[in-house]
């Protein structure tokens, strides 16, 4: 993977008292279930009618844009449409491919599992980096640019399909206290757009070929903050037997559930120095 430029999330943001769940594919599993009848198909019945498109999308476009303002983010209506695909069946096409990887050692204590380390093979990632004022604002309009390429904004102007875990790249100083603004979130894309990705038309989004890479995983449940991320961190760095085969300044947090779970799966991951 490249470490200084593109190589995803959870979220960010500030301490304090837990803020509302940060915007993410995730977020609309949990209004599709929770909040909606979702016939199994991708369309929503009411009365044993099946519901307007537009309707669809007006209600999903106003639950993002309520989570959005707890987090100074403005999401634009023409998310409406990619918001509306991430939620549907797509032909099929919804079930989500975990990014494949080979398990080369565990570390447990007293039958709890301390850090996992992985090979990750080389492959073909959508990454974009962004600098906003804020770091949650970052991964925010980050991961939506990201939205807009899965869903329709690239060469074959069709769903690609989604992969997990999505993951945000952070970078800290030296002493691990602070992390900067500067935000990359990245999406590897499913094995049958491997050999020919399509392309993205926001020309901010670069595809690239990252190498084969071993990282150091470790698991942990709850919001993804700076202070957590930041805890997650020194944390592993204390673990690892020789943290000093592991880069320095540049981490990955992966996630998996949806932000707004009182049980939330992620994983902080160390990368080996090559």
């Amino acid at each position: 993977m490249d470490r200084g430029g593109c190589q995803m999330n959870g979220g960010g943001g500030q301490s304090g008292p837990e803020q509302p769940g940060m915007i993410t594919l995730e977020d609309l599993e949990s209004f599709s279930e929770d909040q909606l009848s979702d016939s199994g198909n991708g369309s929503l019945e009411e009365g044993g009618e099946t519901m307007e498109d537009s309707e669809n999308q007006d209600r999903l476009l106003h639950y993002w844009q309520d989570v959005a303002r707890g987090h100074q983010v403005e999401v634009a209506q023409d998310m409406a449409e990619p918001i509306q695909q991430l939620t549907s069946n797509n032909q099929g096409r919804s079930q989500r491919q975990l990014i494949p990887f080979t398990l080369l050692g565990r570390k447990e204590k007293c039958g709890e599992l301390l850090y996992e380390k992985r090979q990750y093979e080389k492959g073909r990632w959508a990454c974009i980096t962004m600098r906003e004022d804020t770091y949650e604002q970052s991964i925010c309009y980050g991961f939506m640019r990201i939205m807009r390429y899965i869903c329709q904004q690239n060469s074959l102007g069709d769903y690609l399909g989604m992969t997990l875990p999505i993951i945000t790249v952070v970078r800290t100083n030296e002493t691990h206290s602070a992390m900067s603004n500067d935000v990359t979130v990245a999406y590897f894309l499913p094995d049958y757009h491997q050999a020919q990705p399509p392309q993205p038309t926001d020309n901010e989004i670069v595809i690239e070929i990252w190498p084969a890479t071993t990282v150091y995983t470790r698991p942990f449940t709850g919001p993804t903050n700076e202070v957590t991320i930041i805890d997650q961190i020194s944390a592993m760095a204390e673990l690892l037997d020789s943290p000093g085969v592991c880069v320095n300044d540049s981490f990955i947090v992966a996630g998996y559930t949806n932000p707004a779970h009182s049980n939330r799966q992620n994983e902080i991951w160390f990368l080996e120095r090559p």
